[in-house]
C-alpha cells in the first residue's frame, strides 16, 4: 500500500501522562518517548499482546517542571540499551540511561528553559529562551554560541553535518562548527518547530501559522498555508509526507505543498512524528498520546473509532457557543413541549451541533422555528455591556488632568472613524483627538490592517478620514489594568515577637543541657541584649528615632553562623524584623558588604538538602524584606542567580506559608528588576513566575502574586515576546476562569496584555 494514497485513521489512544504531552522522541526501532508538562518522560514499547498499542516501559523521574525537547542516543557500551537526553523548563539537560531508567549526567548552564536539544557526534548540543546555542561534550560545557537576536526556540542537526536553528526573532539560522553561516529571513512570528528533509532542505514551523520549506541557500521552494493557529512541530518521512502539529487543535498531512489530510484532536497538538513506517504519533494538550495509521490490519476496532468521534464531538459541543450560551447548556427539543406564556416569545433550543430560535405563536399555540442561532468570530468571548447595550469592546480612556475615565464602547464592525468621531462629540472632547483615539481603537481590537474607505464622510463634519486637527494636550488612551503593574514592595511585616523570644530562649536551655554545645549557649547578659532588641522592634511607633548598636547586630549575625540548623530559625526571625526598621537595616548594611557575605552564608546554610519548612519560610520572608531598602538593591541584583537558584523550588513545597513567601520574592524581584531595565534578570525572573503560575498545587495567594509578576514583566517589562513564546496566554485563559476572583482579575490583565501590539 502507497502510504501517500492512503487516508490516517486511529491506531491507538496511549494514556499515562497526567498533563499536556509536550515532545516525542522516535527512538529508531524499538520504541519513542514522550515529554510533558507533568514533568516525566515516558518510554514507549510496542505492546507484545496487540500489535496495534505500545506500553510505557520507562517512566523517568528527574525534572522539577515541565519536560521539552529529547533526544536518542543510540546504543552503546555505556548506553546498552541506549538514552535519552532531555532538556526542561527548569533549564537542566539530563541524560538518560534507559536499561537502568537513571540519570548519568545533569548539564548546568542555560539561565532559562532549554527549547531544544540536537546530538552532534557524541556532543550535546542545546538550544534555549537565554538566546544561546552550548555544546557539550563528556557532561561539560565547551561552548556558547550567540547570533540570535530573541530566544531560540529549536534545533537539529541535518545529514550533512550542518546545525539548524528557529529563534521568536522569526530567523533560521546555518552553523557551521561555531560559525553562523546563513540567516533565512521570511517568517513573520516566532520559529518554533524544525524538521530536515534530505536531499532538499530544512522544513520550518511558525507561529505566523505557516511551515516552509527552504533550500539550504535560504530560497524557500514551498509555503504550507492551512492552520489557523500557531503550527508548534513539523516533520518529514522518507514518502514525500510531512505532518505538522498546531495549536489550532488538528495535525495536518501535505504532500507536494498541499495539505491532504487533518486528524482532528481535542486539544492543542504539541507535537507529531512519523514513525520509520510512515504512522505518525501525535503529543496533544489532554495529556494523550495518538498514534495514527494508514496500514489496514493497525486501524482501531470501530468502537474505539466510534468512542473517539463521540470524543472530539463532546469537546467541540463543550466549547461552542450560541447566543452567548454554551450548546451543551441549551435544553433540547423537549423544551417545545411546554407552552409558551406570551406571542413572540423566544426560546433556543439544541438540536444537534447546533442552536435553534423559536417564537411562541399564541394565535395557533405553538413553536414557529424561527432559524438557526450564529455567532459571530471570538463567540466565546463574554461581550460587555454599556448603558445597557451589548458591544465586542468597552475601553477605559484616561484623558489625564485629573478627569474621570471615560468608557469607548465599539463593535469589530464598526468603522474607526465613525466610533472615535461620535464618542468625541458625545464626550464633548476636542476632534484633533482622533487620530490618537482611532489608532488606539485599532491596535487594541486587532485591526492592525486596517484601511479607511477613501470614500468615507463622517456625518458630523463631512471630513474624510483624515483631518488634521490644531495642536492639543496629548490624550492618554489605554486600557486600564486592575491588578498591574504593581508598583512598590510587599513586605512581610507581622510577628510573634514574644512566641520568638520563648523560641530562643528554649534553644538556649537545650543547647545549655547538651556539654558538647555549651559555647554556644547565650549568656544571661546576652539574652537581656536579645530581649532588648525585641523591645525596639516591637515599638514600631519610635522607628523613626530608635537605633542599634552593632553589637546588637553582631550578636544576631553570631547566632546565624553559629547555632545548629534546626535552631536557626527565630533568630532569622528576628533579622528579618530589624531589616525593616530604618537604622537596624543600615548597621547590618555594614555586615552585609563586608567580602565575607553573611547572607549568601546564611541563604546557603539554610537551603542544604534537604532544607527545613521552618528555614524556608523565615529566610524567604526575610529576603523579601530587604527589597524595602534601596541600600540592598545593588546586593539583590548581584545575587539575584545564586538566590532564586537556592529558592527554585519553594513553589512545590507542601507549607502554603512557604509558597506565598516564594511567590512574594520573585513579584518583589520583578518590580525591581522592570524598573532597573534588566532584560536578563526579568527573563529568569518571568520563567520562575510561569512555573509557579503553572502549577496546580500551589495555593490561591501565591499563584495570585506570580500572575501579577507575569503581567508586570510583559506590560512595562521588555520580555512580552518571551512571555508569548512560554504560552502565556494560556496560562491567562486558565487563570480567567479561575473561581478565585482575583485570580481570574489578573488573568484578564493578561490576556489583554497579549492582544496589544
Amino acid at each position: 500500500m502507497e502510504i501517500d494514497s492512503a487516508e490516517y485513521q486511529l491506531r491507538c489512544q496511549l494514556t499515562g501522562h497526567e498533563d499536556d504531552v509536550r515532545g516525542i522522541c522516535i527512538c529508531d526501532k524499538v520504541g519513542f518517548a514522550t515529554s510533558s508538562r507533568d514533568r516525566t518522560i515516558r518510554f514507549w514499547s510496542p505492546d507484545e499482546s496487540n500489535h496495534r498499542s505500545f506500553t510505557t516501559s520507562k517512566i523517568l523521574l528527574g525534572h522539577t517542571s515541565f519536560v521539552g525537547p529529547l533526544a536518542w542516543v543510540a546504543p552503546s557500551e555505556e548506553l546498552p540499551e541506549g538514552g535519552l537526553v532531555s532538556g526542561g523548563m527548569d533549564t537542566l539537560i539530563l541524560v538518560w540511561n534507559l536499561s537502568t531508567g537513571d540519570k548519568v549526567q545533569t548539564l548546568k548552564g542555560h539561565k532559562l528553559q532549554v527549547t531544544g536539544i540536537a546530538l552532534d557526534g557524541s556532543d550535546v548540543v542545546s538550544t534555549s529562551v537565554d538566546c544561546t546555542l552550548r555544546r557539550w561534550r563528556k557532561g561539560q560545557e565547551v561552548e556558547v554560541l550567540e547570533a540570535h537576536k530573541a530566544a531560540i526556540q529549536a534545533i537539529i542537526r541535518l545529514p550533512s553535518g550542518e546545525l539548524v536553528t528557529g529563534s521568536s526573532d522569526t530567523t533560521l539560522k546555518v552553523w557551521n562548527g561555531a560559525a553562523c553561516v546563513h540567516t533565512f529571513s521570511g517568517h513573520t512570528d516566532t520559529v518554533r518547530g524544525l524538521a530536515a528533509v534530505p536531499g532538499l532542505g530544512v522544513l520550518s514551523a511558525s507561529h505566523d501559522g505557516t511551515i516552509r520549506l527552504w533550500e539550504l541557500s535560504g530560497q524557500v521552494l514551498l509555503e504550507m498555508v492551512g492552520h489557523t493557529s500557531i503550527v508548534y512541530s513539523v516533520d518529514a518521512h522518507a514518502s514525500g509526507l510531512i505532518v505538522s502539529g498546531s495549536e489550532d487543535r488538528f495535525a495536518k498531512i501535505w504532500k507536494d505543498g498541499v495539505c491532504v489530510q487533518s486528524l482532528e484532536h481535542p486539544g492543542c497538538v504539541w507535537d507529531a512524528k512519523f514513525l520509520d513506517n510512515g504512522d505518525i504519533v501525535t503529543a496533544c494538550s489532554d495529556g494523550v498520546v495518538r498514534i495514527w495509521t494508514v496500514h489496514q490490519d493497525k486501524i482501531a476496532d470501530p468502537l474505539e473509532l466510534e468512542s473517539y468521534a463521540a470524543q472530539l464531538s463532546q469537546y467541540t459541543l463543550s466549547r461552542k457557543r450560541v447566543g452567548g450560551l454554551k450548546l451543551e447548556e441549551l435544553p433540547g427539543l423537549e423544551a417545545l413541549q411546554i407552552p409558551g406564556t406570551s406571542d413572540g416569545q423566544t426560546k433556543v433550543v439544541r438540536e444537534g451541533d447546533n442552536g435553534v430560535a423559536y417564537a411562541w405563536n399564541m394565535m395557533e399555540q405553538k413553536w414557529d422555528k424561527i432559524g438557526e442561532v450564529v455567532d459571530g468570530p471570538n463567540d466565546g468571548m463574554s461581550r460587555p455591556l454599556l448603558d445597557g447595550i451589548q458591544y465586542d469592546h468597552v475601553f477605559d480612556v484616561d484623558i489625564g488632568d485629573g478627569e474621570p475615565i471615560r468608557k469607548l464602547p465599539c463593535n469589530r464592525s464598526d468603522n474607526p472613524y465613525d466610533v472615535a468621531d461620535k464618542w468625541l462629540l458625545k464626550e464633548n472632547l476636542p476632534l484633533s483627538y482622533r487620530e490618537q483615539i482611532v489608532e488606539f481603537i485599532l491596535q487594541n481590537t486587532g485591526q492592525k490592517q486596517f484601511t479607511p474607505d477613501p470614500s468615507f464622510r463622517d456625518p458630523y463634519t463631512g471630513s474624510s478620514a483624515y483631518t488634521p486637527g490644531q495642536p492639543s494636550k496629548p490624550v492618554a488612551a489605554k486600557p486600564t489594568f486592575k491588578h498591574v503593574p504593581k508598583k512598590g514592595m510587599l513586605v512581610f511585616d507581622a510577628a510573634q515577637f514574644d512566641g520568638i523570644l520563648k523560641k530562643v530562649s528554649e534553644f538556649n536551655n537545650t543547647l545549655l543541657s547538651a556539654p558538647e554545645q555549651k559555647h554556644m549557649v547565650l549568656t544571661e547578659a546576652d539574652m537581656s541584649r536579645l530581649a532588648s532588641i525585641i523591645h525596639v522592634l516591637k515599638d514600631t511607633s519610635h522607628y523613626h528615632s530608635s537605633k542599634f548598636s552593632d553589637d546588637d547586630v553582631v550578636m544576631v549575625l553570631k547566632l546565624l553562623k553559629s547555632w545548629p540548623l534546626t535552631m536557626l530559625f527565630p533568630v532569622i526571625d528576628i533579622l528579618r524584623m530589624m531589616i525593616l526598621h530604618a537604622d537596624g537595616a543600615a548597621v547590618l548594611s555594614k555586615h552585609v558588604n563586608k567580602g565575607n557575605d553573611v547572607l549568601m552564608e546564611l541563604i546557603k546554610k539554610v537551603t542544604t538538602s534537604p532544607p527545613l519548612p521552618a528555614n524556608l519560610l523565615t529566610s524567604v520572608r526575610a529576603l523579601t524584606n530587604f527589597f524595602k531598602n534601596a541600600s540592598y538593591h545593588d546586593w539583590l541584583l548581584k545575587h539575584r542567580g545564586e538566590v532564586l537558584d537556592a529558592y527554585s523550588t519553594c513553589y512545590l513545597s507542601s507549607n502554603k506559608n512557604v509558597q506565598l513567601a516564594y511567590s512574594t520574592l520573585i513579584l518583589n524581584y520583578a518590580v525591581l528588576l522592570v524598573e532597573k531595565k534588566d532584560e536578563e534578570g526579568q527573563s529568569q525572573v518571568l520563567s520562575a513566575a510561569l512555573e509557579i503560575a503553572e502549577e496546580e498545587s500551589v495555593e490561591a495567594d501565591a499563584k495570585f502574586r506570580a500572575l501579577v509578576a507575569i503581567g508586570s514583566l510583559m506590560l512595562e517589562g521588555v520580555v512580552k515576546r518571551i512571555a508569548m513564546d512560554f504560552d502565556v496566554a494560556n496560562i491567562a485563559k486558565a487563570a480567567k476562569a479561575s473561581k478565585d476572583a482575583k485570580i481570574a482579575e489578573v488573568g484578564a490583565d493578561i490576556e489583554l496584555i497579549t492582544k496589544q501590539s
